[in-house]
Order: structure tokens, then sequence, then C-alpha cells
């Protein structure tokens, strides 16, 4: 069964980087072979697919680097008080700047979330969903982002429409490699690491990472509960 895994890891990350290099190699080539006859504008496209493949493939070697830390249990946490509120607008607007035609609508806490947590590992994290939001919306432009305080915990909800994910894989997308087989996948570029670095992270920080989607609105929504901020929690932490 353990072969069998390692196979599958290897197989499907073999196929995930030959894909990007491929079409660098192949427009390189094309623009070295042809130069004289493509005007300025079709330089000008062929070198914006080679900066996204060459962006594709860095996240893809960024995601199997950060597998391995968490695989070795390496990845160390710097917890300190965070505010969720602020740093998810941060990271919305990250991305915004390359998606400006998406919107972002939000219902924040009006009081203050202060969360324990290592404000870098959060970060990747929730630009780690966003980025799944985005890339996973079917016609429709729109992001919904909520936080709220639950009990022990600071929760983020990260909502997108115009998808529909069945019960039966609610676990299953946040094992390594996973996607759904479906015209979504085919549609979208990514590795199936994303989700599993997320529920990693956030597991080493005593948070979970949970998954719901709705039928009637056609979305799917994904809850971040990242554990709050109190003095005694960072001191135990810390070892005071």
């Amino acid at each position: 069964m353990q072969k069998n895994i390692k196979e599958e890891f290897i197989s499907t990350l073999s196929h995930e980087i030959r894909t990007p290099l491929t079409s660098i190699k192949g427009f390189c080539q094309t623009m070295l072979n042809s130069w004289d006859a493509l005007n300025d504008e079709k330089k000008k496209e062929f070198l914006g697919i080679i900066l996204n493949q060459s962006k594709r493939l860095i996240s893809l070697v960024e995601n199997v680097l950060n597998v391995a830390k968490i695989d070795s249990d390496s990845s160390n946490l710097v917890l300190s008080k965070v505010e969720i509120n602020k740093l998810i607008q941060n990271c919305a607007n990250m991305l915004k700047i390359a998606n400006p035609d998406f919107n972002f609508e939000y219902t924040l806490s009006k009081n203050e979330l202060n969360c324990l947590c290592d404000n870098d590992k959060t970060q990747q994290i929730i630009l780690n969903i966003l980025d799944n939001a985005i890339k996973y919306s079917i016609n429709s432009k729109k992001i919904e982002i909520k936080t709220k305080n639950e009990a022990d915990f600071n929760v983020i909800s990260i909502k997108n429409f115009g998808n529909y994910i069945e019960e039966d894989y609610f676990d299953k997308i946040f094992e390594k490699f996973y996607r759904i087989d479906s015209y979504i996948k085919t549609q979208t570029q990514g590795s199936g690491l994303g989700l599993y670095i997320a529920k990693s992270l956030i597991e080493k920080m005593q948070g979970k990472i949970s998954v719901k989607s709705y039928k009637d609105e056609n979305s799917v929504e994904f809850l971040i509960y990242i554990p709050i901020y109190e003095v005694e929690k960072l001191t135990k932490n810390i070892g005071v």
C-alpha cells in the first residue's frame, strides 16, 4: 500500500512539473525559431505565457518543499498574538491585485479577534484557501469573507460560488495531491497540495479546518478555526 502511495506521489509530481516545463520550452523554442516573423503583440503574448508557467512551476516547487517540512515535522512555529481581521484583509488585498475582477465581500466581527498562531503560517493558510476559492469560482466573481468568535476559537469563513462538492469528498479534498475528478479539474491548474498544507499547518497550531457545500446556492465554504489569544496559552507554549 505504501509503495502505491509513493508511486502515485512521484507520478503526479512528475506530471505537474512536466506540464509547465513543456509549455515554457515550447514557447521559447517558437520565439527563437520565428523571432523575425512574430509581431510585438505576439511576442508579448508568448512571454506572458512563459511568465505564468514559470510562476506555476515556482508555486509547485514551494508547495512540495512545504509538504516535505510538514511531513518531517520541521516546520517550526512562532506563536504570537495576531489580529485576524487585519490579516485576512491584507491577504485578500494581495490576491485582489492579481485578480482585479473579483469582488471580496466582508462581514467581519466588530470586535478585534486576537488569535494565538504563527503569523506567517496563518497568512499562508488564508492565501491558500482564498486562492483555491478564486480558482474554483465558476461563472462568479464574488468571494464572501466572514469572521466571528466561537467558544475557544476565532473563525474565518471563506465562500465561493458556482461550484458544489458532494459530502463524500469533504475529507478527501484535504488529502495530498487529491483533486475531484470532474469538469472543474480539467479547467483549472493546481497540484492538489494547497489544502493539504493548509490543514496540516492549522492543526499544528491546535486549530482546525472544515468545508461545507450548499447545493441550493451552488457554493463552497471553508471554515478555519484558530485558537483565541490568551496570555496563559502563550506562556504555556513557550515554556514560561
